[in-house]
């Protein structure tokens, strides 16, 4: 029986959505999950209701509301708190399409470097944006750190600004690279179990009790995983806004 933990990160086309030029348009496994999380968020939002006495999904609506709020009040104050619709629709989209593709069987969005590129990309174009338009030429004040001595300012200024540009790698390739790694993990370690139980039968079964108590293991820590690497990306969203809300402080 053989292991093929890649092979659950294929992207399949579903069908054919049109042609341009020899390239195809598919609607695709990873559009479908991509619908499903909004789907389930729209859900949540429309579904809650707004009784005094909350339900279950209004609680998990509210709750879900002000997490994001505190996140960014916490990290880029008050004023921060006109970017919270895009703050809350990242922190949701992640979060849900990671719990989503955590159930087996399904699809990781988050596992395709392309998708968190592009949300990456989104942040750090919009922090570029407001930042010069608010501040003009203050907003690179970033590049210039307070009690920097002259002589060694050059090598700082160079080294803040490449920090700067490459935060859409490190903000994209954190979230995909454990999402990836974790979701192979899981495969490995359930494959040993089955593999063992078909290859030696009874005695394969004993055997595998401890890959499998792994695999449980594994799977409790994915799903915290699932929630705290979309807390990450919202975080890290709410730090890069701060310095474009408060350049140089």
């Amino acid at each position: 029986m053989k292991i093929d933990p890649i092979h659950q990160f294929n992207i399949e086309p579903l069908f054919t959505i049109g042609h341009i030029g020899h390239q195809t348009i598919a609607f695709t496994n990873s559009s479908l999950y991509m619908l499903v999380a909004v789907a389930v968020i729209s859900i949540l939002m429309l579904a809650s209701g707004t009784q005094l006495v909350p339900g279950r999904l209004q609680s998990v609506a509210e709750i879900s509301y002000e997490f994001v709020a505190s996140t960014i009040r916490s990290t880029a104050g008050t004023e921060g708190m006109k970017f919270f619709p895009l703050v809350f629709s990242i922190f949701m989209f992640l979060c849900v399409s990671n719990l989503v593709g955590v159930i087996p069987y399904t699809f990781t969005i988050s596992s395709h470097l392309i998708v968190t590129v592009a949300l990456a990309l989104l942040v750090f174009f919009t922090v570029l944006i407001y930042g010069v338009a608010k501040n003009g030429l203050k907003f690179f004040k970033i590049f210039v750190p307070h009690g920097v001595p002259g002589y060694i300012l050059p090598l700082v200024m160079f080294i803040e600004i490449l920090s700067f540009f490459l935060r859409p790698v490190s903000h994209s390739v954190r979230l995909f690279a454990n999402m990836l790694a974790g979701h192979i993990a899981l495969k490995v370690f359930a494959g040993f179990v089955a593999m063992l139980g078909f290859s030696l039968g009874a005695i394969g079964w004993v055997g595998g009790v401890l890959p499998l108590a792994l695999t449980i293991s594994l799977y409790a820590l994915e799903i915290l995983v699932a929630f705290l690497q979309a807390y990450v990306f919202a975080i890290l969203t709410c730090i890069y806004l701060n310095d474009a809300i408060h350049p140089g402080h």
